[in-house]
């Protein structure tokens, strides 16, 4: 019989709806239940793509004893990440502060007043019973110990100083930011640090700004060896397009398989500013925005017209099964010939690259015969398709959708593909329409069922700077005109007296601990999100205070920026966009819709922070289209020459 999770909008909790433990949702009911049984509560938060979730699921919470367990002696509360960022953010907080590091799944032992006394990861079935059972003991037996242990690392760490705001970014310090990475930078393979490696997106696009307002070839170099390393990599489809989550290895070879959503985006608007600025990387940049393009529109558009959040990292229980080859699978796909060459062609060796065999598909050189890799890569996408295919989470996020509808407004803009641009219209329309409820932003939806979870700081942020490109995409005064009004309820909600920004709105839920909106990690955090789109729409607009408010919430970022810049990576994305001017070219209206040489001119500008928007208000120079570049608050004459606008916006 389906418990109480079968009533959710999630996915991942709908994954659990027949196990025999008897799950709850988060929320108040289950604390209260566990102060009327006087147990403790055990809460398990993970995600639907997330490969060791499923591991643990099956071999516990699938199994009689451990359900005995559970439910004997606490109550079970699941959660999944995605919904609900702030309760996995505040027990994400203790969980590595108690052990030194985090992941997925996350499990914690909770007082009744939701204070974690003990927290981990993954646990195999047998330690997962024995700390039940000893868990259980020690609550009968010792509750106080426990209850007291909670209540200090509750305390530990409200009370560990946080960052106020620093000093203004500096030009320097985004020069030495820079110098930080290229020490990190993997020159072999691309990409910072070791295994495993995770795509740099925020990162890569700071760099290439800075590449641009600097001229810092090193800056552009680490970002092109980074994008081709993984384009040609196990960790990109080298059939379907898009990307894999992160790679285990150093060189890309073998991903962890699940595609999200927010890092598809993201690396879209990278590539798409790289085949904007950089003309080694052109050709196979562009590629990848096409196949990415088609990828997301393939495999994560939904029937309400937005995105869905992920594909699994599992196809029946086996993680990559979807993906991997061996040579006789090739051959069988292409014939002998075709399946020999597509084998040495796409790294696919008898030994295998990943388990049992199989290989990821890496295509380290382009074909010598692109005609005929293009037929193969059609015949091996059609014997793909055949076998089973991972498991989609269709709930549709706020903010990833947000990010989609940037990075896809932005790249139909540069590569002229306005087809791409109404999608990220009618994307942007479903989630305004449907997400805002009672004039509050709702973090998802499923089916067009919104949840009950209110939206996050990323949540508007990343919503407000998709509104604010389809502005620059399409010229239409509605879409900035939506940003302004979600960004102002944004401000209200989590704005802070000292110019920061809350993680969660005035009016969330309070958590035990609260959760932080400082750093980036594999997605913009509330802090820069809502910078960077603070930032945007004062330059959209030519609104002089929102780029002052811009500027106070950065101070609160420029601690961690100066510190790791690594994890700070959208922030920086803000600051480097600022000490640009904010740059932005304004155009006046054209008699004909069609493009003409001027607007063609600003597209192709080399300069990734360059803001480019149809403006009413800036008149034509004798009959001709004009465009008036200002840098901030302060405007130059209008220009009518193409190549004069390119001098002038082209950096150093």
């Amino acid at each position: 019989m389906p418990n109480r999770l079968a009533r959710s909008t999630s996915p991942y909790l709908q994954q659990h709806a027949d196990n025999p433990v008897d799950w709850w949702e988060w929320g108040e009911e289950a604390f209260a239940e566990a102060r009327r049984r006087d147990v403790p509560v055990l809460l398990s938060v993970g995600y639907a793509a997330c490969h060791w979730c499923h591991v643990m699921a099956h071999e516990s919470f699938e199994d009689e004893e451990v359900a005995r367990a559970v439910d004997a002696g606490f109550v079970a509360v699941k959660v999944d990440r995605e919904e609900r960022p702030d309760v996995d953010a505040a027990y994400m907080t203790a969980t590595t502060a108690l052990t030194g590091h985090g992941g997925w799944p996350m499990t914690c032992l909770l007082t009744p007043e939701g204070e974690p006394f003990w927290a981990g990861t993954y646990l195999p079935r047998e330690q997962l019973l024995q700390l039940l059972a000893g868990a259980d003991h020690a609550w009968r037996e010792d509750r106080d110990r426990l209850r007291e242990g909670g209540a200090r690392i509750v305390e530990a760490i409200r009370s560990a100083p946080r960052p106020g705001a620093g000093a203004p970014l500096t030009h320097e310090d985004l020069a030495a930011a820079a110098r930080d990475l290229a020490a990190d930078f993997d020159p072999q393979w691309g990409g910072f640090g070791g295994a495993p490696k995770f795509p740099p997106s925020m990162v890569l696009a700071f760099l290439l700004r800075h590449h641009a307002r600097t001229g810092d070839e090193r800056a552009l170099l680490m970002v092109r060896e980074t994008c081709e390393a993984m384009a040609r990599s196990g960790t990109y489809d080298q059939l379907a397009g898009g990307f894999a989550r992160y790679a285990v290895d150093r060189a890309w070879v073998v991903p962890h398989f699940e595609k999200m959503l927010y890092d598809n985006a993201l690396l879209l608007g990278v590539y798409a500013d790289l085949a904007r600025v950089d003309e080694v990387a052109r050709p196979w940049a562009t590629r990848v925005v096409r196949e990415t393009v088609g990828w997301l529109l393939d495999e994560l558009w939904t029937p309400q017209a937005a995105f869905a959040s992920s594909l699994d990292a599992d196809t029946e229980g086996v993680e990559g099964q979807t993906y991997v080859w061996t040579p006789g699978e090739l051959r069988l796909a292409l014939g002998d010939e075709d399946g020999e060459r597509a084998a040495a062609l796409l790294g696919v060796t008898h030994a295998g690259t990943f388990e049992h065999g199989a290989s990821t598909l890496q295509l380290r050189e382009d074909p010598d015969d692109a005609a005929w890799w293009r037929g193969a890569r059609e015949r091996l996408l059609l014997r793909r398709t055949l076998r089973a295919q991972p498991a989609r989470d269709d709930k549709v996020v706020t903010a990833w959708n947000g990010l989609v509808i940037a990075s896809l407004a932005h790249a139909g803009w540069v590569l002229g593909e306005p087809d791409w641009v109404d999608v990220a219209a009618r994307c942007a329309r479903f989630v305004v329409d449907r997400h805002v409820v009672d004039g509050r932003l709702r973090r998802s939806s499923r089916d067009g069922v919104v949840g009950s979870a209110l939206g996050v700081a990323e949540d508007y942020g990343n919503l407000v700077d998709g509104l604010l490109a389809l502005h620059r995409a399409t010229g239409e005064a509605g879409w900035l005109e939506e940003a302004g009004s979600l960004l102002t309820t944004a401000l209200d909600l989590f704005g802070e007296e000292d110019g920061g920004v809350a993680a969660t709105g005035h009016d969330a839920e309070r958590l035990v601990i609260p959760p932080a909106a400082s750093g980036d990690n594999a997605e913009p955090g509330g802090l820069s999100s809502l910078a960077l789109a603070v930032l945007r729409y004062g330059a959209q607009a030519s609104d002089a205070a929102r780029l002052e408010r811009a500027a106070e919430a950065l101070g609160h970022a420029a601690p961690l920026a100066r510190q790791a810049p690594r994890f700070a990576g959208w922030a920086l994305v803000a600051a480097e966009e600022l000490a640009a001017g904010p740059l932005v070219v304004r155009l006046s209206p054209a008699d004909d819709p069609g493009e003409d040489e001027l607007a063609r001119a600003a597209r192709h500008t080399p300069v990734p922070a360059l803001v480019v928007v149809d403006d009413p208000g800036t008149p034509p120079q004798d009959g001709r289209r004009s465009a008036t570049v200002c840098r901030g608050t302060v405007c130059g004459l209008p220009l009518t020459e193409p190549e004069l606008l390119s001098r002038v916006t082209a950096g150093p």
